[in-house]
């Protein structure tokens, strides 16, 4: 089995690559679910969701979320009855979380409500959020305390940020099928995405990082930063608030309890030996993923660093 933890556009090549890399059915995804939110009264797991479509071939590509070719009647009629509609939901997504929320509603946990929709979308990886329980990721700005996807969406990323909390995770716990996978993979793989906002969530969840570091030597992390800036998305806005340096060396830092090895990207090999001297194994090779041949290539060269 091999365990990647996951989230956002960047993961969503990764996995692909992963799946090609190797038989989907022994991939083992565990989702972030801290950007989830209750929209129109129905319940929304934009990662987990990016993710199932991306494996189903079904990722519109180039917003980097939502099902490609998808129309938006729906939100054209939802705004002319005078209800919110920046945060963006194509006719085909609703239809996800409208199954979703009715599972939900019928007693069905987290778990079982993505399963149910994976199989229907006929993937054979095993995609399950880091929790069953409600963890909201939110950000102190300088517009006062937003959710993620308020920052994200509606506010396009412009407030400054100054703090970042993930309410309920002190409350939550993984279930145990995730501790179960991480206890049992070939190897885990921190795929390239946001350290804070993607990758923190799943960490906070009480369980998970302890069960990572006991299995530092079989977990593999990614580098989201490239020649100092984020491949895609706000990374280096949250980054430093936090006191994370925006560099690969950065991101060994803030993984170097959990995580191996980091694979950087060939623009930064100058940076490989500080990268070591955080006590990270450095991999260099091209992580740019702008194919899907490239995103294989990475996958593989990822899982054989620990074979």
């Amino acid at each position: 089995m091999i365990v990647a933890l996951a989230g956002g556009t960047g993961a969503a090549k990764l996995l692909r690559g992963l799946a090609r890399a190797t038989e989907p059915s022994r991939l083992f995804i565990v989702g972030n679910t801290g950007d989830d939110l209750d929209w129109w009264g129905l319940r929304v797991s934009p990662d987990l969701d990016s993710v199932a479509y991306a494996l189903a071939g079904l990722l519109d590509a180039t917003r980097g979320w939502g099902v490609r070719d998808d129309t938006f009647q729906c939100l054209e009629a939802m705004s002319r009855l005078g209800r919110e509609t920046w945060f963006r939901l194509g006719d085909q997504d609703l239809a996800t979380h409208l199954h979703r929320t009715l599972l939900l509603r019928g007693g069905a946990s987290l778990t079982e409500a993505t399963r149910a929709i994976t199989d229907a979308l006929g993937v054979t990886a095993r995609l399950v959020p880091m929790s069953d329980e409600s963890v909201r990721t939110e950000l102190r700005t300088d517009k006062g305390w937003l959710t993620l996807e308020e920052f994200f969406v509606r506010e396009r990323c412009a407030p400054e940020v100054f703090e970042v909390a993930y309410r309920g995770a002190e409350n939550a716990a993984p279930t145990p099928e995730v501790l179960r996978a991480v206890r049992e993979a070939r190897a885990v793989v921190v795929g390239p995405s946001n350290p804070v906002i993607s990758i923190g969530p799943i960490l906070a969840v009480p369980g998970i990082r302890d069960a990572l570091v006991a299995r530092r030597e079989r977990v593999i992390a990614i580098s989201p930063i490239v020649g100092g800036a984020p491949v895609k998305g706000p990374a280096d806005r949250l980054m430093g608030p936090l006191g994370i340096e925006v560099s690969c060396v950065g991101v060994a830092r803030a993984y170097r309890e959990i995580c191996s090895t980091l694979v950087i990207d060939a623009v930064d090999e100058q940076l490989a030996s500080q990268v070591e001297a955080e006590g990270v194994r450095a991999i260099v090779t091209d992580t740019m993923m702008r194919s899907p041949e490239i995103a294989t290539q990475l996958a593989r060269q990822t899982l054989a660093a620990v074979a």
